[in-house]
């Protein structure tokens, strides 16, 4: 059974949260405070978080800092009163799954966590690429093209694994940037996405073969080994 941790400090909200993720068959625990969220996930793992924004004694932006630190797979949803576009880029760079504004439906709610969820499930049945020849394992972090090893960096691995489980999708630049802005905001700017970019396709294209399609103006597109 999934365990959720509801970090909201509106009593009402957090209360019917809670009862409605119950009924939806998970374990959901409330936290009215950053202390004792921080109480809570020390002493328990749980594979989602809910965190609002705007909390009495903290932020759910430093909490998501300290909850990935511990449990560095987690699940983060963030729940907020600002439709603020630099919140949710600010919120998708320390590694927030969703974002969700109040006020909101409850019953949209339950259906983004059971989203959330079958998709973490699917990524985790599908951390190998394997198109016969590029393999990459990104749990092993291990590849080979055409049989021979291929070495990349943390960071290419991270890019390649955004790519490959996004194809056909245009991804941004800003969008790739977020996603790879790592939990230590150690900044990644556009020359270094076009660099990385640029040295995975010199590792993996070869004999004809394009894995990374430029959408000049926009960003990039895994289309994974086309010719």
């Amino acid at each position: 059974m999934k365990r959720i941790l509801v970090v909201e400090d509106d009593k009402l909200l957090s209360k019917t949260l809670c009862y409605n993720l119950t009924l939806a068959g998970y374990t959901a625990d409330a936290a009215l405070s950053a202390v004792t969220a921080r109480d809570s996930y020390e002493k328990q793992s749980y594979d989602l978080y809910i965190l609002d924004i705007n909390l009495t004694d903290g932020n759910g932006f430093d909490l998501c800092r300290e909850i990935k630190s511990h449990h560095k797979n987690a699940a983060i949803i963030f729940l907020t009163a600002n439709d603020m576009e630099n919140d949710m880029i600010k919120g998708f760079s320390l590694g927030a799954d969703d974002y969700v504004t109040k006020p909101f439906s409850v019953n949209v709610f339950q259906k983004k966590v059971a989203a959330l969820f079958n998709r973490l499930s699917d990524q985790n049945k599908s951390d190998i690429f394997d198109d016969g020849n590029l393999y990459l394992d990104f749990s092993a972090m291990t590849a080979t093209f055409a049989g021979d090893p291929v070495t990349f960096t943390a960071l290419e691995y991270r890019m390649l694994n955004i790519l490959v489980k996004n194809p056909g999708i245009v991804l941004t630049r800003q969008v790739l940037l977020s996603k790879i802005w790592d939990i230590d905001e150690n900044f990644v700017d556009e020359h270094a996405l076009t660099s990385n970019i640029s040295r995975i396709r010199g590792k993996i294209e070869k004999d004809g073969l394009q894995y990374i399609k430029t959408i000049y103006g926009m960003g990039y597109m895994w289309i994974g080994g086309a010719k």
